[in-house]
């Protein structure tokens, strides 16, 4: 069954596969290429310079707009800015609502991969109303009643949050989706250990940093940020601490696949934490924290380990050699590849378009089973 869908990129980025850093960005641009996949119609609301897999691109915003509202900033060094009231977001929803109104026909999909910044967009009418779906939550401001988050352990969190104490029969959950080709398998090893991340306290930057100090290990850091930062606490500029700022796709593929280790020691409740999986398609087992979507993406004395105590982190950086690359590869193609995860979405959407037949009731002969939900594991 073919569906259509109305897929909203950023307001303060354009949605390309060189803004590596942005989550959400990627997100969007592999969904498009997932929706082709399996024969659905796309028509994507974006910035300027944006490259997303649609049947149409719709720029909604210019580079022009978003400099009025954020002027000329390095976001490769300084941390993304944004804000759902600021001139870009408020140019973003107004086109859309405009363009969407002209393309929208019964049984459409409007997909907000923003949350509560999509929701003016959602809010508007439209000759024929959309299903409105928020197909990836890794965030705290939902608002659809169609909801697909990136792990169990944040479904539940915002379940919690939001003093929902029912499941939701049209709700799910489908994880981050990579493309292995992105995250190539390195066998061997170099002699480092690597954190990919924004430099801020709470992703635990600093555990790392004890950890390898303690064993004499160079540790390489990568992301936006700073390793002084009085703001965030951070004070880490340490003789075996190599920073060497934002990377690109390329980049980051290398320093993953060589490195013996990545760090990911998350501090908060993780919605997903995609770097985990990146290391893992390439064969580089991951440190983590024990909460989180860790518990659903890492498996313990697998692909990585889990850790509550420092002498925890420090037994699994010294015994990491214990774990097999082609085991963390494999669990990491066969669970979160785009050719696994577009099946997921296909299940999902195909279910809320039954709504408009006979619902929860509507049967599915050609079903041949529920493996959609299956978790495949190494070993």
């Amino acid at each position: 069954m073919s569906l259509r869908f109305h897929l909203l990129g950023l307001a303060h980025l354009p949605t390309h596969p060189r803004v590596s850093a942005c989550a959400y960005t990627q997100k969007v641009i592999k969904l498009g290429r997932i929706l082709q996949l399996l024969g659905h119609e796309v028509t994507f609301y974006g910035g300027e310079d944006s490259e997303v897999p649609a049947n149409e691109f719709v720029q909604v915003v210019s580079a022009d707009d978003r400099r009025a509202a954020y002027g000329d900033y390095d976001w490769h060094s300084e941390f993304f800015r944004h804000d759902p009231a600021d001139s870009a977001h408020q140019t973003f929803n107004r086109n859309a609502i405009a363009a969407i109104r002209e393309r929208c026909q019964a049984g459409d999909f409007l997909l907000c991969t923003m949350g509560n910044y999509h929701k003016p967009i959602a809010q508007a009418e439209y000759p024929s109303q959309p299903w409105v779906v928020e197909p990836g939550i890794g965030y705290e401001g939902v608002f659809s009643s169609f909801r697909a988050f990136e792990s169990y352990a944040w479904m539940h969190y915002v379940y919690g949050a939001t003093h929902q104490a029912d499941g939701s029969w049209y709700d799910a959950v489908i994880p981050n989706y990579f493309d292995p080709a992105d995250f190539p398998f390195a066998e061997r090893k170099g002699e480092y250990a690597l954190y990919v991340g924004r430099l801020v306290r709470r992703k635990g930057l600093d555990v790392a940093v004890q950890v390898t100090r303690t064993l004499g290990m160079r540790l390489v850091v990568a992301g936006q940020g700073s390793l002084r930062n009085s703001t965030e606490g951070l004070d880490l500029a340490e003789p075996h601490v190599e920073f060497v700022g934002s990377v690109g796709p390329d980049r980051r593929a290398e320093l993953m696949g060589n490195a013996r280790m990545l760090f990911a020691p998350t501090y908060y409740i993780e919605p997903f934490g995609g770097v985990a999986v990146e290391a893992q398609l390439c064969g580089t087992p991951v440190l983590t924290t024990d909460w989180g979507a860790f518990s659903e993406t890492v498996v313990h004395g697998v692909t990585g380990y889990r850790c509550r105590t420092f002498e925890e982190f420090v037994w699994a950086a010294r015994n990491v050699d214990r774990l097999r690359p082609d085991d963390c590869r494999t669990w990491a193609v066969t669970n979160y590849s785009l050719d696994r995860v577009q099946w997921m979405f296909e299940e999902f959407f195909t279910r809320i378009a039954d709504i408009s037949r006979q619902g929860w009731y509507e049967p599915r002969p050609e079903r041949g089973d529920l493996n959609w939900l299956r978790k495949y594991h190494p070993r």
